[in-house]
């Protein structure tokens, strides 16, 4: 009787030896895992880093506005696409494209000034009334305005000293607003496409980030991830819609009360509101302009309006809007604009702020956290019958 022989392995040729039967790999496969993707994701910014600064504005207007989202989904039907869509056309046509007619409106109004620029080194300027009647310095200023723009040509040696060798620096930077504005357009469009997948898929994409945070910080995930969202959405609507807004009206103030080029000057004052004590001092230099060029019933008017107008947000509307805020100290406001302005552009007015508050949100709950485990427990006697025995 024959007995079949299992077969034989066939001997293969290796380049490093014989594999072992049973290998043990070098680097356990979790680290592996943890490192590779790792790796995936450095790649990803690495060669995507020019989406970031759409992807993130697209993120704080998403988390900002979530709650109005909410509300058309359920107008919609459950309908995500028809939602998305409106909530996306609402952005536009109320937020996007007046803010884009009142910069373009205020570039029309520099380019006034340049002209006049122009005009004033050709033939010389004299010094304006309003100079010489501000108190205190007013005779300074008429004596550097006389000796620096009054003469012909002055204007045109100042910008040289100024500059010095640097002035084909200027030149080149000048001519490369244009190409900036394009930049700016171009970044705007990538964030609307992205706006609109974060409306669409935002739900969904919540809920894996949450799965994968529970697993990477299975105690504290619930309650940071709870923190992002109404940091971002009280940063936006405490800072920078409130700045917005703040421009707006001031800057009607302005036309109203008659101040040159009052769309720059509104623009102005709203970047300037986004720092803590910036919308005052606007509208005081503006009323002051006011007051020395011969108007005190339109600079005090305007001085007052503003006065009572900032009353009414700080003290009634931001705390209603905000609803408890992460109030930002001027430190973390101040570098947040900055740095947001240097790393992101235009966009950086507000995102920088909002990652600056959610920085400090993050640190203050980690503090909350360290006092709340340091914080010795007290038994009292009628406590001890709960005890488990």
């Amino acid at each position: 009787m024959n007995t079949q022989q299992p077969p034989k392995e066939k001997s293969q040729s290796r380049w490093l030896g014989p594999a072992s039967p049973i290998r043990m790999p070098i680097v356990p496969p979790i680290t592996a895992a943890r490192w590779l993707l790792l790796l995936i994701a450095a790649a990803g910014v690495y060669f995507f880093n020019g989406f970031l600064v759409p992807v993130l504005a697209a993120l704080v207007i998403g988390f900002a506005s979530w709650p109005i989202y909410r509300d058309i989904v359920r107008m919609s039907n459950g309908n995500t696409k028809v939602a998305a869509t409106l909530a996306l056309l609402a952005i536009l046509f109320f937020i996007v494209v007046p803010i884009l007619a009142a910069v373009t409106y205020a570039f029309d109004e520099l380019k006034v000034w340049f002209r006049w620029t122009l005009e004033a080194n050709r033939v010389g300027a004299e010094v304006p009334q309003w100079i010489t009647a501000i108190p205190g310095a007013g005779e300074w200023l008429t004596q550097q305005w006389n000796k620096h723009i009054a003469a012909p040509g002055a204007i045109g040696e100042l910008i040289q000293l100024v500059s010095g060798a640097n002035i084909g620096n200027i030149y080149r930077a000048v001519m490369a607003a244009g190409g900036g504005a394009f930049h700016l357009l171009l970044t705007l469009l990538f964030m609307l496409i992205a706006l609109f997948f974060v409306y669409k898929d935002g739900a969904s994409f919540v809920a894996q980030v949450d799965l994968i945070g529970e697993r990477i910080l299975p105690n504290r995930w619930e309650r940071i991830s709870r923190v992002v969202p109404a940091t971002i959405s009280s940063t936006v609507t405490g800072m920078t819609l409130i700045a917005i807004g703040e421009g707006i009206v001031l800057g009607v103030a302005y036309w109203i009360a008659g101040v040159p080029s009052p769309v720059t000057f509104g623009v102005i004052t709203g970047i300037m509101a986004l720092i803590p004590g910036g919308a005052p001092l606007s509208f005081t230099l503006v009323s002051t302009y006011l007051v020395a060029n011969g108007q005190p019933v339109h600079g005090l008017a305007l001085f007052a309006w503003g006065t009572v107008e900032l009353f009414i947000v700080d003290k009634t509307l931001r705390p209603r809007l905000v609803g408890g805020p992460i109030k930002l100290p001027f430190l973390p406001t101040f570098f947040g604009l900055v740095g947001g302005v240097k790393t992101m552009g235009f966009l950086g007015l507000f995102i920088g702020p909002v990652l600056m508050a959610l920085l400090v949100a993050i640190w203050r709950e980690w503090l909350r956290e360290v006092k709340d485990e340091d914080t010795p427990v007290i038994i009292t006697p009628d406590k001890i019958d709960l005890l488990p025995k």
